[in-house]
């Protein structure tokens, strides 16, 4: 499951950060309003909403916007724009599944421009549930491993309820139940452990392997879907092999 990190670690430093530093503030606006309408706009009470805001903080995201957007949120600033949340099933090549999350302002754009990401690489768009029970549902944090030993966040992952604790080089990896989201993000903060991601992921119950050009032209996929600006994150069924991972770092 590293290579989820591996990716994003690699995409980091392609600098694609830098250069969609709009589309990024989009996402995090989007998720702070979210986690402030469900949960109310304190930080110390509302877990999601903290750690929304955390990230909108590392990626330099000025105060004046995460203020904003919390307010929005909270129906304190009513500007008329309403977000829901979509949760989108596929297939893609090689038998390949999918599960994309989205946070939208208008259905009727985000449906027609899913389902064109998906039919241009090969794929379509699934009904609900079709795709859905081929994944399981956990907690996930990342982290920097300069935050901390993985001796210490092995112990810390294990006294609050983690499945494991993953050594990925530069990232360490905490993969726990649902219920133990918030349990564990209190214990990470409380250290002064800031994850670079964090939050409930799907991961898949069983991986296939494809062959390295497979591999590549279904990451141009997934590539194109994550670029989309309604879409919040991707989950998929292949396994990245490392040979695969070199060659997306090359290209």
């Amino acid at each position: 499951m590293s290579g989820h990190s591996k990716w994003k670690t690699i995409k980091r430093k392609k600098g694609a950060a830098d250069a969609k530093r709009g589309a990024i503030f989009t996402r995090l606006t989007r998720e702070i309003v979210i986690s402030a309408r469900e949960g109310g706009s304190d930080i110390d009470s509302n877990f999601r909403l903290r750690l929304a805001v955390d990230k909108a903080r590392a990626e330099n995201m000025p105060k004046d916007n995460i203020e904003r957007a919390i307010k929005r949120g909270a129906g304190e600033d009513k500007d008329g724009t309403v977000f829901e949340e979509i949760t989108f099933e596929g297939y893609g090549p090689h038998g390949s599944a999918l599960m994309v999350t989205t946070v939208t302002d208008n259905r009727n754009r985000t449906v027609p421009d899913m389902r064109h990401a998906f039919s241009k690489y090969g794929g379509n768009m699934a009904d609900v549930g079709a795709v859905g029970w081929q994944f399981d549902r956990q907690s996930y944090f990342a982290f920097p491993s300069s935050q901390m030993p993985f001796d210490q966040a092995f112990e810390l992952g294990i006294n609050v309820g983690a499945d494991d604790v993953v050594d990925s080089g530069e990232t360490i990896e905490i993969y726990a139940p649902v219920e133990s989201f918030k349990t564990i993000a209190d214990a990470l903060h409380q250290v002064h452990v800031h994850p670079d991601e964090s939050g409930l992921r799907m991961f898949p119950k069983q991986e296939i392997e494809l062959d390295v050009e497979s591999t590549l032209k279904f990451m141009r996929m997934v590539e194109a879907i994550e670029e989309l600006d309604d879409v919040q994150d991707v989950f998929h069924n292949v396994k990245v092999s490392d040979e695969a991972l070199a060659a997306l770092e090359a290209a």
